[in-house]
């Protein structure tokens, strides 16, 4: 089992795919520089006017991202500007920020609080984001568990 980070530094908890992830995209640049990332975002200039983050941390979060296979980073026509584009492992995170915002939208909210909506390509706000188990049926906390692997 892989124990280090593509920075060299140590995992977490190696044996939990959550705390890997978290060590990934866990803190809340990340998390921002990849929802704006889904939402469009290219440019090192999108991203700060966007999220008002500054140069050193953006640079350093993007990098990362690189690093870790979350974002693709290539030069523009000119070779001085790089555009930053989700990978696949990146796209992977939809339902992850997905289920993040929708929890925030019950949770962060006061009730007449207004708040950006996510919507489809037709207008319409997602449905709930719920687990499922292999019959379809929801599944909850109390009806599963994590069976630790050798």
């Amino acid at each position: 089992m892989d124990v280090t980070l593509a920075s060299g530094s140590a995992w977490t908890d190696p044996a939990c795919p959550v705390a890997r992830t978290v060590d990934l995209i866990g803190d809340r640049w990340s998390l921002l520089i990849i929802r704006d990332a889904m939402d469009g975002a290219t440019s090192f200039t999108e991203f700060r006017q966007r999220l008002g983050i500054a140069r050193n941390i953006l640079t350093d979060r993007l990098r990362k991202l690189v690093e870790h296979g979350i974002l693709d980073k290539s030069a523009d026509t000119d070779g001085r500007r790089h555009t930053y584009r989700l990978t696949k492992a990146g796209q992977d995170l939809f339902t992850a920020v997905v289920a993040l915002r929708q929890w925030g939208e019950r949770h962060a909210f006061a009730p007449d609080e207004p708040h950006s909506v996510l919507v489809d390509d037709r207008g319409r706000e997602l449905p709930p984001l719920r687990p499922l188990d292999h019959d379809g049926a929801p599944l909850s906390v109390e009806a599963s568990h994590v069976r630790k692997t050798a």
